[in-house]
C-alpha cells in the first residue's frame, strides 16, 4: 500500500504530533476535537484543559514550566527553582506557520526612482482591491510585487502581515509588522497585526505590549477590543514572573545566609580547636597561657581584666599572626622572657607582629609583667636609639 500522504504532509504531520507531545492540552482545542476523538476510541485519555505558562528567549521560542507546587520556597539543595502553573484561555491560539522563503523582502539597498513608487502604489491599490474582495492569494502576489519595486515602504508590509493574518499564517505576519517597524518605528498597523499574530501563537504578554504601543499611536477600536482579549492572560503571566522572581531573591537570600552561618561556625570550631591544641605557641596548659610575670598562666578571661582566650584566637588578624611560624616562635620566646623582645628589634615582621599580639592579648593586664615592666618590651625600658635621638647634622 502506497503511503496517501505527500513530503510536505508528512512534514505536517510530524510537526502536529511534535507540538501534541511537548502540549498535549492543545488537543481540547475545538478544531482539533477529531483527533482527540480518535485518540481516546483507542483507548488514550487527554490532559485537562489548562495550559502551563511559558517563557520566552529572545528570538521567541517557547519554553514549557515544570509542575511543581507554587507555594514551596525551595532550599539550595534543590537544582532549580519550582514553577507554579498558570491556568489561560487558549481558545483562538493557532498552530504556528512555517516560514518559507516565498515571504518576499525586498533588496533594501535599493533606491527606488520616482517611477517605481508609482508602480508600486498601483501594486497596493490592486492589492487592497484583492483583500477587500477575500482573494487573499492574489493580494500577496501583488503585495509582493510592489515590495520589489518600493522595498522601503514600511505601509506595505505591514498592509502585506495584515493578509498573513487572514490566511492563519502568524509567523509570517510578525516577519512583515517587524520589518515595517524597522523602517518605521511609529507604524500603528504593524505594531495592531503583529500583536494580533503573536495572541494567535499563544504569547500573550507579547500580544499586550504590540496593542498597547498601536494604541498610543493611533486610537482603533478593534485594536482595543483585541487588547482587551488578551489582557487577562497577560496580566496571569506578568504576575507569575513577579512570584518567580520574589522566590528567586528569598532563595538567594536564604542561601547566602546558610553560608554566612556555615563560615562563622567553621572558624569557630577552628579558634577552639587552635584553642584546645597542645602545639599551642607557649601551649595552654590547664587554664591560661603561661608568660613571664603572670603566675599560673594568663586566665581565660575575668582575671585583672584580661579578655577571653577563645574570643582572641577568633580574631582573624590574631588567627593569621600565629599561624606565621618564624611570629609564633619569636612571640613563645618573649612571652617566657619579655627580654628577649630586643632580639627582635631588627626583624620589622617579627618586631611589628610581637607589639600587635602584645596589644591584643596584655592590654587589659598592663602588658607583659602585669605592670609594664620588662627589659626590651615595648613600652617598658630605654628605647633603641635612632638618628632623630642623637640629632645628626
Amino acid at each position: 500500500m502506497s503511503c496517501p500522504f505527500n513530503e510536505e504532509q508528512l512534514g505536517q504531520l510530524k510537526m502536529f504530533i511534535e507540538i501534541c507531545k511537548s502540549q498535549p492540552q492543545i488537543l481540547n482545542h475545538p478544531k482539533i476535537v477529531f483527533f482527540k476523538d480518535y485518540i481516546t476510541s483507542l483507548g488514550g485519555t487527554i490532559p485537562a484543559a489548562t495550559f502551563g505558562a511559558k517563557t520566552f528567549t529572545a528570538s521567541g521560542d517557547s519554553v514549557p514550566p515544570s509542575n511543581n507546587n507554587a507555594d514551596k520556597i525551595p532550599s539550595s539543595d534543590e537544582e532549580s527553582d519550582p514553577e507554579s502553573d498558570v491556568e489561560l484561555d487558549m481558545e483562538g491560539v493557532i498552530e504556528p506557520d512555517v516560514l518559507d522563503d516565498s515571504q518576499v523582502m525586498g533588496d533594501q539597498s535599493k533606491e527606488t526612482t520616482d517611477e517605481e513608487r508609482d508602480q508600486s502604489d498601483e501594486k497596493r491599490s490592486a492589492a487592497m482591491r484583492a483583500f477587500s474582495e477575500q482573494n487573499f492569494e492574489e493580494a500577496i502576489k501583488l503585495y509582493n510585487e510592489a515590495i520589489q519595486l518600493n522595498p522601503q515602504s514600511a505601509l506595505l508590509f505591514a498592509k502585506r502581515g495584515q493578509v498573513y493574518l487572514k490566511l492563519n499564517k502568524p509567523n509570517a505576519c510578525i516577519k512583515d509588522c517587524t520589518q515595517a517597524l524597522e523602517l518605521n518605528c511609529d507604524s500603528a498597523a504593524a505594531y495592531k497585526f503583529r500583536g494580533r499574530a503573536y495572541r494567535l501563537l499563544g504569547k500573550f504578554e507579547e500580544a499586550s505590549h504590540d496593542l498597547c504601543e498601536s494604541l498610543k499611536i493611533d486610537y482603533d477600536d478593534q485594536t482595543n477590543e483585541w487588547l482587551q482579549e488578551v489582557k487577562p492572560n497577560a496580566e496571569k503571566l506578568r504576575q507569575h514572573k513577579l512570584t518567580m522572581q520574589r522566590r528567586k531573591e528569598e532563595k538567594e537570600h536564604q542561601d547566602k545566609l546558610r553560608r554566612a552561618r556555615k563560615a562563622q561556625e567553621a572558624r569557630a570550631r577552628a579558634a577552639q580547636a587552635q584553642a584546645d591544641a597542645p602545639g599551642f605557641p607557649g601551649g595552654f596548659p590547664g587554664a591560661g597561657f603561661p608568660g613571664a610575670g603572670f603566675p599560673g598562666g594568663m586566665p581565660r578571661g575575668g582575671g585583672g581584666g584580661m579578655p577571653d582566650i577563645a574570643s582572641l584566637i577568633s580574631d582573624p588578624e590574631i588567627m593569621a599572626l600565629i599561624q606565621d611560624p618564624d611570629v609564633a616562635m619569636a612571640f613563645q620566646d618573649v612571652s617566657s622572657n619579655p627580654a628577649n623582645f630586643v632580639k627582635y628589634q631588627n626583624n620589622p615582621k617579627v618586631a611589628a607582629a610581637i607589639e600587635k599580639l602584645q596589644s591584643k592579648f596584655f592590654s587589659a593586664a598592663g602588658g607583659f609583667g602585669g605592670a609594664g615592666a620588662g627589659a626590651g618590651a615595648p613600652g617598658a625600658g630605654p628605647k633603641p636609639a635612632t638618628d632623630d635621638d642623637v640629632g645628626l647634622d
